[in-house]
């Protein structure tokens, strides 16, 4: 039986893991993908270093000058594979978690035909394996690709897109595919929410109370862009500009070839892409019984506790879904983890 069980060796999964051995606590790192890297190793090749969000370093370890034409794939997964053997890092990859049971103050973990238990856990699952796709009426019949499963511009060669979704990435696919020349069509449910490219401290503050203020109340988090706004950066401004960012709005339906706007409009399209978001990736934790009947987990003023099950934590959830996030709440799990041990009986 461990002192910890970490469930995901993303950014998040892999701070909580250095703190942990920090402070002495016998653990290890369950990760259902094949090798190091998290959800970057998923991504597609043409998201560069460049292109990327921001990647904040992990625990004790700077992240070397990149060379920014690389895929952010590459980069990651080398990076994260070297902080787990430096640090030796328990992490055992390639093993998914199916359910965690609790009773009698242990955590069960089943995966891969093996239990794994412990007195405490922390969930690093994040999102990425649970795409949010949305249903319309009537039925399209071409091909269909959600964000996960995008790869590179050439899957949609010579074809009419349809992109849906207002977020960062639907923008970042539609500036992408049109400088390839393929021809897109824009689809959001609400007028895009643009916003001027922040300064200072404050913003990022600003998002964090108001992630935060969902979470504690027991609310599902929004999506980045619900908080955060789209920003416009040149490159965003060009492409309002070109009329390419432009939302047609919202659709009414779908047809065998085609899309129907709410404003009785209707386009030929050969392909959808759908950059829909997802939605965090607790389907093994419905057995513990943890969300409200809103959607969400009960997380403490700590950011990281959940509040219905005393030694199970969450990092990558909510306001430390962004890397500077992901690495400050693996910190603050370890420590809770920690301290909820020294407080159990031997």
């Amino acid at each position: 039986m461990y002192e910890s069980i970490v469930i995901g060796a993303g950014q998040a999964g892999l701070s909580a893991a250095y703190h942990l051995q920090r402070r002495g606590v016998d653990f290890i790192v369950l990760d259902a993908n094949p090798g190091p890297g998290g959800a970057w190793q998923n991504r597609w090749d043409s998201l560069t270093l460049g292109a990327a969000h921001h990647i904040h370093p992990l625990p004790d370890f700077p992240l070397a000058e990149q060379d920014s034409t690389r895929p952010a794939s590459a980069v990651v997964a080398e990076y994260y594979g070297e902080y787990e053997r430096r640090f030796q890092l328990p992490v055992r990859h390639g093993i998914s978690v199916e359910r965690v049971t609790h009773e009698d103050g242990v955590f069960t973990v089943h995966a891969g035909g093996e239990e794994f238990t412990s007195a405490t856990l922390i969930n690093a699952t994040g999102t990425w394996t649970n795409p949010f796709w949305p249903s319309y009426p009537g039925q399209f019949d071409g091909p269909q690709v959600h964000t996960n499963g995008f790869r590179s511009v050439e899957q949609f060669a010579g074809q009419r897109v349809l992109v849906v979704g207002a977020g960062a990435s639907a923008t970042q696919f539609i500036v992408a595919l049109r400088a390839a020349g393929v021809d897109t069509l824009w689809s959001t449910r609400n007028a895009p929410d643009w916003r001027e490219v922040p300064s200072g401290t404050e913003w990022g503050q600003e998002v964090e109370r108001q992630v935060n203020e969902r979470t504690r109340a027991g609310l599902p988090p929004k999506s980045v862009v619900g908080t955060t706004g789209l920003l416009l950066t040149p490159a965003m401004r060009a492409g309002i500009a070109s009329g390419a960012l432009v939302s047609r709005g919202a659709i009414a339906r779908l047809e065998s070839d085609a899309v129907v706007f709410t404003d009785g409009s209707r386009e030929h399209i050969d392909a959808i892409l759908w950059a829909t978001g997802f939605r965090h990736a607790h389907r093994h934790l419905r057995p513990l019984k943890l969300h409200t009947p809103a959607g969400g987990i009960l997380v403490g003023d700590d950011g990281v506790s959940a509040l219905e099950l005393p030694g199970m934590f969450f990092v990558g959830y909510g306001a430390s879904a962004s890397t500077l996030g992901a690495t400050r709440a693996g910190r603050k799990a370890a420590a809770a983890a920690a301290k909820f041990l020294a407080a159990v009986p031997a």
